[in-house]
């Protein structure tokens, strides 16, 4: 029984964001500003690319089919909201801050999250390529059912995050500091640079054996069978 115990709290849930959006205006016309403030707006398939809202506070938003390529967001505060079928390249979300936020069917590539605050967060389904959390905080951060494509976690902290039947391919680790991190049902688990960084996280036993050899030679272990 203690065992038991001893293992559950090893894993410590995820608190997930609980987005209950009140009656929404419609936004516009016009464009975003830079420190604009907007609290309870629907966004809907709206082009903001190219667009800058530096430093911009969303409250109680919903964004759906919005397109963000180049929109600059750096600073920006989005919180109590949802972001649905959101899609663009080269959106900057430097040093922004996303608290309680719901992410569903993101067409995501190349978006700048250095240095940002993600707490109560929520990426379900969808994909997104070269992912820039360098130097980010991630709490209570959930990545569900959604495919991400070279994501840099570089220098960054996790703390209770988990990877739910989700696809990482080339994913860098380096220097990142885990506590809780819930990598075991992950779909397709593929590390290019870190794997000495994953003490904090937890992986399956098959997961394990798949890592085997990229652990060996962080260790510098030569692994040859006999007469090789």
């Amino acid at each position: 029984m203690a065992r038991h115990t001893k293992q559950t709290q090893a894993v410590r849930p995820v608190r997930r964001p609980e987005v209950r959006l009140p009656p929404l205006a419609p936004f516009g016309p016009g464009g975003l500003e830079s420190e604009g403030d907007y609290d309870g707006f629907e966004f809907r398939d709206l082009d903001l690319g190219g667009q800058e809202g530096r430093g911009a506070r969303f409250m109680d938003c919903g964004l759906y089919g919005v397109a963000l390529d180049g929109t600059v967001l750096s600073r920006a505060r989005i919180i109590d909201s949802v972001l649905d079928g959101v899609r663009g390249v080269g959106t900057d979300l430097a040093e922004a801050s996303l608290r309680d936020v719901e992410v569903t069917d993101a067409r995501l590539g190349g978006v700048q999250l250095h240095a940002s605050s993600l707490e109560r967060v929520l990426v379900r389904g969808g994909k997104i390529d070269y992912l820039n959390l360098r130097r980010a905080r991630l709490k209570d951060v959930v990545f569900e059912g959604c495919v991400l494509v070279e994501p840099d976690f570089g220098g960054a902290r996790l703390e209770r995050v988990e990877f739910r039947d989700c696809v990482l391919r080339q994913a860098d680790f380096s220097s990142a500091t885990m506590a809780g991190v819930d990598l075991r049902t992950v779909a397709e688990l593929d590390i290019a640079r870190g794997v000495d960084r994953l003490a904090g996280a937890v992986i399956s036993p098959s997961q394990l054996l798949e890592l085997a050899p990229a652990f060996a030679a962080q260790m510098g272990v030569r692994v040859e069978g006999p007469g090789e």
